[in-house]
């Protein structure tokens, strides 16, 4: 091949995604979750991991079948990104030490309520001054307690991973809510087109499902509350939609320059050909009712591809089941797609595996991939009453066959964190 034919239309080096991992409540690993996702099956059921009595929702997508040392939530995200991590660099034929920056996004940290309360237990009379955290303070001053440290502290997962993986550099932990994941493809995109890498790893994961999360999010009037049937509990697009399902999962991204894939012989398994990312100030938890920091982040990211809306066969859409985001995303959609709109398929994954919140991002990006390589379109399961205001081609509760060359993203959180990304066949 050419020099040229590395490039993209901005000159810039193309990016190559060459291993892929994923866990979400479908399963672990590409083949388990692929398998599930295009015959329609929900990982949603009755949350086991701690009471639920009490709670306004009582259903989830955890992950329960990776063991893990300590039940919190650093424990478990990087579990989660340990496995997707072994799995994306198998498939990418790498071994050893990566060489490359490490990409993080991971949850919002703090201590689990157990842990609070065994620390409480641990405060003193004399102690008992100040605020909550203060007398906490005090009695970690005293004795150190490591373990509750690195459950408490943000960066500890992108520490740990960078320590196994051998990867360059300081890694970065971010997290920009539901877009986190997509932002660290991005950052890991910018990487390699910056001239700075010819690899970079790109991980997302969230195990942070917890009742204090459920409370929180309840508050907000988010979450689904059907209880009673939790595999039709999340219906993006749907006339009765009334929340999403809070969830966990992960996903990792081996990227490379494709001039550097090729030389090493790997496999090529997509291209992230563009990326866009809006704010949206509209309020910390809405997205504006018009849409057009949504419309912004879709066109800055077909842009970014060098592409058209017209060139776009397929959308992974956000399509939470919440009854404002899935109006705002077709509204969005709509707008940049114009009549040709009611023949783009856009389906939600989000129906099946619930919302994996940081991880999202990623998990998507990575099915995207995986519908553009295999041919097949993902259902929007539980469409059995359309919402005739969002007349989409949800791709209704059966996979379809579709060949498939340029894919849109999208990831919308709160926040105001807006992120989409394309993803491309390989160029012939």
């Amino acid at each position: 091949m050419s020099k040229a034919a590395y490039k993209d239309h901005l000159g810039r080096p193309l990016v190559a995604v060459t291993g892929m991992g994923v866990v979400s409540s479908l399963g672990q690993g590409i083949e388990d979750n692929w398998a599930a996702l295009t015959a329609g099956k929900s990982g949603i059921h009755s949350i086991t991991r701690f009471p639920s009595d009490g709670l306004s929702t009582r259903i989830c997508g955890t992950v329960d079948f990776i063991e893990i040392p300590a039940p919190n939530a650093v424990e478990r995200s990087f579990a989660f990104a340990r496995e997707t991590t072994l799995e994306a660099l198998a498939q990418a034929g790498l071994s050893g030490d990566f060489g490359g920056p490490l990409f993080l996004a991971a949850p919002p940290i703090e201590p689990e309520w157990s842990a609070r309360f065994e620390l409480g237990d641990r405060v003193r009379p004399e102690q008992m001054t100040g605020n909550a955290y203060e007398q906490f303070l005090a009695v970690l001053r005293e004795k150190a307690d490591p373990a509750f440290h690195e459950a408490a502290m943000f960066g500890s997962i992108s520490e740990r991973l960078a320590d196994q993986f051998g990867t360059r550099g300081l890694p970065v932990t971010l997290s920009t809510a539901c877009a986190s994941g997509a932002t660290a493809i991005q950052l890991g995109v910018e990487a390699i087109r910056q001239g700075r890498t010819d690899r970079a790893l790109s991980v997302a994961t969230d195990g942070s499902v917890s009742a204090e999360a459920l409370i929180r999010f309840s508050l907000l009037s988010a979450l689904s509350t059907n209880n009673d049937v939790p595999e039709k509990a999340s219906r993006p697009f749907t006339k009765d939609r009334e929340g999403f399902v809070i969830a966990e999962g992960a996903a990792t991204l081996v990227l490379e320059s494709l001039e550097a894939a090729v030389a090493r012989g790997a496999k090529i398994l997509g291209i992230i050909s563009g990326c866009g990312e809006k704010a949206d100030d509209f309020h910390r938890t809405r997205s504006s009712p018009g849409g057009a920091p949504a419309i912004a982040t879709i066109r800055a990211a077909l842009d970014d591809a060098g592409l058209s809306s017209d060139e776009i066969g397929y959308v992974n859409a956000h399509g939470t089941s919440t009854p404002e985001n899935d109006k705002m995303e077709y509204m969005s959609l709509s707008t940049v797609f114009g009549d040709r709109m009611a023949d783009v398929p856009v389906s939600s994954n989000k129906s099946m595996i619930g919302h994996t919140l940081t991880a999202a991002g990623a998990v998507e990006a990575v099915f995207s991939l995986l519908t553009i390589a295999t041919g097949v379109l993902p259902p929007t399961i539980n469409y059995d009453n359309p919402d005739p205001t969002i007349p989409l081609d949800v791709v209704p509760n059966v996979k379809r066959d579709a060949t498939i060359t340029h894919v849109l993203s999208n990831s919308f959180g709160f926040g105001g964190q807006n992120a989409c990304l394309v993803m491309s066949a390989e160029p012939a």
